[in-house]
């Protein structure tokens, strides 16, 4: 690309050159100069009046003559990037009337020339490491509307030149060093308009006075400051976000509603906790109907029975910790259906436990309390879905025998365990006689009774299983008594739906098993074979892209699914046990653990750890763990396999939006892992929903990664992943005139997908996307996204379950990540960032 020199086409090139990027040799700045990535140019497409820089990963201090030089600029966003310091010609841009520098890590004082913007109408600075004093310059301001200058390290006081921008909606000092006490007059005579204010986290001291009069104010945070006096003034307008905890300020709380001019109606969001209020709580909370979280915790409050609940029905997070309740918690209780957080710890409740809806509920705390009487039996069985529980330090009683030693240990300190022996075998543990020798006697006899009853039991159905199944094969004419034989003796092979393999073993006691963890373990392709009854049917769990998986018990009681890679693989038998040694030591919680391998014949067995809960494709669409051979197989079978019950229970969860981001959040952190973490990074190459599982305890498990270092990079490999992955195939995979080897930005895309499948619970393709034709997931969601109608993407049964202006933003997040283009799409570490971010709000 030639530039004339001293244009904005030859600023821009030499900005971009100098800050880590190569704009000669990328896509996205070739062509017309006002093409280029974030460039917008005026009508002459000469001068630029907006550069969006956002995320391009710039690093380094901004050089003179580059951006400075942009005269014409507008708005100038140079966020998510590691920028460290600003140009002297920076402050020449006059024009600016909005400008975005966060998420950067620019450090030193802010130079008094920021007072040079006159025109600027929204400055964020927010998440730096800007030190020093707030200048008072920023009186010259006149024309800001927004200002952010949060999460950074400055000192001193809020200057008094902030109280000339008059016109200023929204103020964000939040996360710094700010001391001394707020300007005279700081609210409405100040800012009229002021709809927005977080002072949170600083050292700022001042009452109630300082804030009163903005009847505009829609968003208030002086949490973790110094502020004391009465909250008298602070009530008025039509706010809906209060949070006044941590400070100061005292009085009795039934007075805060002095003015007659606050609407509790809009109320959403109330934080009082950890100040020094003091007598009841006032009849007028319950005005605020609307209201979804409520925190009056650890105040010094009389002695007052229950806050009356009746009329906030939408509350989702209620804190009542150490706010001296006395009596009996109410029954009314039950109304508060959208609950997710109950915390009534450290009172004097006694009496019962009323019964409580724990549909929604992920965190409950009666901990430090009067409490009697049974835990009711409901209760029990919803706990261990929750997220965290306690009943420590009351009189209670329940039956343990469904919790571990360490949950006992911590949730229930004080309780009564009234378990019958029988059902509580820990009791035996406990206080046998270590020389009772006839106890002993006794229990090893009714031990080997259970085990030879059950085993009667067990034979006896699965000779009526085996000949039910053989009146089928026998019937459908697809054995013949040489290929019985066969089977029973090598070569070995086997044939399911999709794929046929076989294993040339003449012996399957003579070819070993190797299991990383317990190497000492002597198992042989003959335990396989054991395990999964010679590879049948019935232990068929799914199939595979690269070959069936089965799943079976190994002797001691391994519980494990076999992969087979019936595909082959260019590697030797060595070079593929080194590649299978390497991927069993990548461990992360968000991984299928790979424990073991198998070298038959020709075919490569990858040994994995089981998981109960199967995979994310088959939960979100309702579909069965394994594969079935018929309808009544599967019906017959609802009683027997463990897993199905974990599906059958993780309906509830998996019908929330707080259980999705998690499932979303865990994937993100898997691929991340393998791109970051591992050296050199692992390309998934085969990310979709049915690669995603959950496990014993719902952690999603990423599975299938590193077999692309199995099979090589081969052409055959790659058909392989198209053919059976529509829908989750980047634009660049697919257009086979590109010639593009899958990259980490092909993972990317393929995690989008799955972000979309879980926000709006539909499949890739196939599916009905609001009665649009000829469009597949992806292009749909991103419809919706660019006409900024995304709550028509969020699935119905998580709607209630979360704000829709989250899922609406995880859905952004998607978008990103399905962008067409490679190089547009965020890295997984950049995702698991901003799934984070949506982490809080998922959790209040």
């Amino acid at each position: 690309v030639c530039q004339i020199p001293n244009t904005d086409e030859y600023f821009v090139f030499n900005f971009l050159q100098k800050m880590g990027l190569n704009p000669s040799k990328d896509s996205a700045f070739s062509g017309s100069f006002c093409s280029w990535r974030g460039v917008f140019c005026d009508d002459n497409g000469e001068y630029i009046f907006k550069f969006d820089a956002s995320g391009f990963g710039l690093s380094g201090p901004i050089p003179d003559t580059t951006i400075g030089k942009l005269t014409k600029l507008h708005t100038l966003n140079l966020s998510n990037n590691r920028i460290t310091a600003l140009p002297d010609d920076f402050w020449s841009l006059t024009s600016l009337e909005n400008l975005n520098l966060s998420f950067n890590q620019i450090s030193g004082v802010l130079p008094s020339n920021v007072g040079n913007f006159v025109q600027l109408q929204s400055l964020d600075l927010s998440h730096n490491t800007f030190s020093g004093n707030i200048p008072d310059s920023v009186s010259s301001l006149t024309s800001l509307l927004a200002l952010n200058l949060s999460r950074n390290g400055f000192e001193s006081v809020i200057p008094l030149g902030v109280s000339k921008c008059w016109s200023l909606v929204s103020i964000d000092f939040s996360s710094n060093k700010l001391n001394g006490s707020v300007p005279f007059g700081f609210g409405a005579a100040l800012f009229p308009n002021l709809k927005f204010l977080n002072l949170a986290g600083n050292e700022i001291s001042g009452r109630d006075s300082g804030f009163s009069g903005m009847k505009v104010m829609r968003y208030l945070n002086i949490s973790g400051n110094l502020f004391e006096g009465s909250v008298v003034g602070v009530f008025e307008g039509a706010l809906e976000v209060v949070d006044l905890s941590r400070n100061r300020f005292r009085g009795h709380i039934a007075k805060v509603n002095f003015s007659s001019t606050f609407n509790w109606s809009n109320l959403l969001y109330l934080d009082m906790s950890e100040n020094q209020f003091s007598g009841e709580f006032s009849d007028d909370l319950s005005r605020a109907a609307s209201l979804k979280h409520l925190n009056l915790a650890h105040n010094r409050f009389t002695e007052q029975q229950f806050l009356k609940v009746d009329k906030l029905s939408r509350l989702e997070y209620l804190n009542l910790s150490g706010t001296n309740l006395i009596g009996q918690i109410p029954k009314n209780i039950s109304l508060l259906r959208s609950l997710r957080v109950l915390d009534l710890s450290k009172n004097n409740l006694s009496n019962h436990i009323p019964p409580i809806l724990t549909e929604n509920l992920e965190i409950l705390d009666f901990s430090y309390n009067k409490l009697t009487g049974n835990i009711p039996l409901f209760l029990l069985q919803e706990l261990l879905e929750m997220e965290r529980f306690n009943f420590s330090y009351n009189n209670l009683s329940f039956c343990s025998s469904q919790f571990s030693n360490e949950t006992l240990e911590s949730a229930f300190i004080g309780s009564v365990d009234t378990c019958p022996i029988a059902a509580n075998p820990i009791f035996f543990k406990r206080n046998a006689p270590k020389n009772h020798t006839g106890l002993k006697l006794a229990l090893a006899l009714a031990l080997s009774m259970t085990c030879l009853l059950v085993g009667l039991i067990f034979f006896a159905f699965s000779c009526r299983r085996k000949n039910a199944m053989w009146a089928v094969k026998k019937q459908n004419n697809s054995f013949s008594a040489k290929e019985e034989q066969q089977v029973i003796s090598g070569p070995f092979s086997f044939q399911t739906e999709s794929t046929t393999w076989v294993a040339d073993v003449k012996q399957a006691t003579s070819v070993p098993v190797v299991i990383f963890q317990k190497p000492l373990l002597n198992f042989t392709f003959a335990d396989l074979l054991s395990a999964t009854s010679n590879f049948d049917r019935d232990t068929l769990l799914a199939e595979g892209r690269f070959g069936p998986v089965y799943g079976g018990v190994l002797p001691g009681g391994v519980h494990v699914a076999l992969k087979v890679l019936v595909n082959g693989s260019t590697m030797t038998d060595q070079e593929a046990a080194r590649e299978l040694e390497y991927l069993g030591r990548i461990k992360h919680p968000n991984l299928v653990p790979l424990t073991g391998y198998c070298l038959a014949g020709d075919q490569r067995i990858a040994i994995y750890e089981y998981m109960e809960n199967g995979n994310l494709h088959n939960l979100l669409y309702d579909l069965p763990l394994g594969v079935r051979t018929s309808t009544e197989d599967w019906e017959d079978d609802l009683e027997e396999e463990n897993g199905i019950q974990n599906v059958i229970g993780l309906e509830g969860s998996l019908n929330t939006w707080r259980f999705r981001h998690r499932i979303a959040l865990g994937t993100a952190r898997a691929l991340a892992f393998l791109h970051h973490g591992c050296s050199p990074p692992i390309i998934h190459r085969d990310v979709k929903a049915s690669s995603v599982y959950l496990d014993f305890n719902l952690e999603p498990r990423l599975s299938d990664f590193g077999l692309s270092r199995i099979f090589g990079n081969g052409v055959e490999y790659d058909e392989i992943v198209v053919s059976g992955s529509e829908g989750y195939i980047p634009p660049e995979i697919l257009d086979p005139e590109n010639g593009c080897e899958p990259t980490p930005k092909s993972d990317v895309y393929g995690y989008g997908v799955i972000l979309f499948e879980l926000i709006s619970g539909k499949k890739p393709v196939g599916d009905d996307y609001g009665g649009e034709r000829g469009v597949n997931l992806v292009s749909w969601v991103r419809g919706l996204v660019r006409k900024n109608q995304e709550s028509r993407a969020i699935d119905t049964k998580i709607r209630g379950s979360g704000l829709d202006e989250v899922m609406a933003e995880a859905l952004k997040i998607g978008y990103l990540c399905t962008a067409e283009v490679p190089f547009k799409r965020p890295t997984m570490h950049q995702v698991v960032g901003l799934l984070k971010d949506l982490e809080p709000i998922t959790q209040q």
